[in-house]
C-alpha cells in the first residue's frame, strides 16, 4: 500500500541520516557515543594531530584520556551481543559510525584495543580472558615482507610453483612452548602502546614452515595471544605518518621470546579459519568508522556552504553547490547501506568470509574519499589551511584506502572468491 501524507514536510533525519526509527535503547546508546565523540574524541584528536608520535604515546598525553573516558561508556561487545542479532548489528553500526565521526584514528585505536579480549571471549578461554581484561590490545598480523599476502586463504592465489613468504616474525612450536623471533611491521595499530597482542605468523611445527601442493608452497601458521611484557620483546619508534596521527603504530621486536603453548588460539589446522574470522571482524569495523569519517566531512562542508559567500551569495544558494552537496549525501547514504549490509552478513550469515566483507571496506573507503575530496574542494583555499578541520579529515581518510588491506589487492581477492564460488556452482542455475 501507498503510505499517504497530507503535506510535504521535511523528512525525518537523524545523526545517521535517513534512519528507520531507533528504539529508546538505540537512541540512548547513539547519543551517548555521539557526546563522547564530540566532546572528547574531536578536540583531543585535533590536539594529537599536531603532536609528534613520541608525544602522542608519552605518559600524560591526551591519548590516555580518550582510553579512560571510552571505558566509562560501558560498551562491552559481550553485552551488545545479548540483543537480537538484527538489533545488535544496528547498535554496532551506530557506535562505529559515531566513533569515526569523532576521529577515525582514535576510532581504529579503540576498535583494536579490545581485539585480544574479544578473541579470548569468543574462545571461552578463561585464562586468556583474565590476561587480556583491562589491558590495551593490538592486532599483529602485518610484517615488512608479508603485508597483504599474509592473508592469502587459497593456494590457487599463488602463481604456479610459487612460494608464499614466511615473513619477518616466525614461531617454532614445541610440545609445551612456542619460541618467537623477528619483527612486525610498523603498521601494527596500537603496536607502540599495547600491553597484549593478538598475533598471527608463520609457524614451524617440526617439519618446516611450508606445506606444498600443486599450486606452490603455502606457509603453515599459528595464532596466539601474547603478553607484551615477556622477556625478549621490545618496540621500535612510533610511526610518523600523514594521517590518523592519533592512532599509535609501530614495530614490535621478538628475540627468542618464549610463550606457553596454551596461549595459542589457533594451531596449524585452525589457523586460516581463525585469521579469516578476525580479518572479517576488522573489515566491518573499518566500514562503520569511515562512514562516520565521511559524514564528518560532509557536515563540515554543508556548514561551510552556509557561511561562505561567493559571487554575492552564500555557496549554498548556488545551483552547482546543490548538485555537489547532493552528490556527497547520496554517496554517504550508499556507503552506510553497504557498511551495514556487510556487517549484517559478517555477524549473521551461517558462513561469512573476509573476501566478501573486504569488498565493503573498499567500497566504503572509496566513497569516503570521494566525499572528503569534494568537501575539501568546497572549502577552496581555506581547506588547505590548518584553521579548518577538512585538511585533517582528508589526510585521515586517505590512509584508509591502504589500511587493513590495500584496496586494489582486496578487490582482486573478491575476484578470486567469485571464481571459487562459480566453480562450486554459484550462478550456474
Amino acid at each position: 500500500m501507498i503510505r499517504l501524507y497530507k503535506s510535504t514536510s521535511l523528512p525525518l533525519a537523524g545523526l545517521s541520516g535517513f534512519e528507520t526509527p531507533l528504539s529508546e535503547e538505540e537512541s540512548a546508546i547513539q547519543n551517548s557515543v555521539h557526546r563522547f565523540a564530540r566532546d572528547v574524541m574531536r578536540p583531543i584528536g585535533r590536539e594529537l594531530d599536531r603532536m609528534t608520535p613520541e608525544e602522542v604515546i608519552a605518559p600524560g598525553s591526551p591519548y590516555w584520556t580518550v582510553l579512560a573516558e571510552s571505558a566509562k561508556l560501558g560498551l562491552d561487545p559481550a553485552l551488545i551481543a545479548q540483543f537480537p542479532p538484527e538489533v545488535a548489528v544496528r547498535i554496532e553500526s551506530l557506535i562505529g559510525e559515531e566513533l569515526g565521526w569523532g576521529d577515525s584514528g582514535l576510532a581504529v585505536s579503540l576498535g583494536v584495543a579490545t581485539a585480544p579480549l574479544m578473541m579470548a571471549q569468543s574462545l571461552g578461554n578463561q585464562e586468556l580472558i583474565e590476561m587480556c581484561a583491562g589491558r590495551l590490545g593490538c592486532w599483529m598480523n602485518t610484517q615488512p615482507d608479508r603485508g597483504s599476502d599474509a592473508a592469502i586463504l587459497y593456494r590457487e592465489e599463488l602463481a604456479a610453483g610459487g612460494k608464499q613468504p614466511i615473513g619477518n616474525v616466525t614461531a617454532k612450536v614445541g610440545a609445551d612452548e612456542i619460541v618467537i623471533n623477528g619483527q612486525s611491521s610498523a603498521w601494527v595499530s596500537n603496536g607502540s602502546v599495547a600491553q597484549v597482542a593478538l598475533a598471527y605468523m608463520a609457524a614451524d611445527y617440526g617439519d618446516g614452515f611450508y606445506s606444498t601442493g600443486v599450486h606452490g608452497a603455502f606457509t603453515n601458521g599459528i595464532g596466539l595471544i601474547i603478553p607484551l611484557d615477556l622477556p625478549g620483546i621490545s618496540r621500535g619508534k612510533p610511526l610518523d605518518k600523514i594521517g590518523q596521527r592519533a592512532l599509535p603504530q609501530g614495530e614490535i621486536y621478538f628475540d627468542n621470546v618464549k610463550v606457553p603453548k596454551r596461549f595459542a588460539i589457533a594451531l596449524k589446522d585452525e589457523y586460516l579459519g581463525n585469521l579469516s574470522s578476525m580479518w572479517s571482524y576488522a573489515g566491518t569495523h573499518m566500514c562503520q568508522v569511515f562512514v562516520g569519517a565521511a559524514r564528518a566531512a560532509f557536515e563540515a562542508a554543508l556548514a561551510y556552504c552556509h557561511e561562505r559567500k561567493q559571487g554575492g551569495a552564500y555557496l549554498i544558494d548556488h545551483q552547482m553547490t546543490h548538485l555537489r552537496v547532493g552528490e556527497m549525501l547520496r554517496r554517504l547514504e550508499m556507503a552506510r547501506a553497504i557498511a551495514r549490509r556487510s556487517l549484517a552478513f559478517a555477524r549473521m550469515s551461517p558462513q561469512s568470509h573476509p573476501y566478501a566483507t573486504a569488498q565493503a571496506k573498499v567500497s566504503v573507503t572509496e566513497e569516503a574519499m570521494k566525499i572528503t575530496h569534494e568537501a575539501f574542494q568546497l572549502f577552496g583555499g581555506n581547506g588547505t589551511t590548518r584553521e579548518y578541520p577538512i585538511e585533517k579529515m582528508f589526510r585521515d581518510v586517505r590512509s584508509a584506502l591502504i589500511e587493513d588491506g590495500e584496496n586494489y589487492h582486496l578487490t582482486m581477492r573478491l575476484g578470486v572468491l567469485a571464481g571459487r564460488l562459480y566453480q562450486n556452482g554459484w550462478t550456474q542455475e
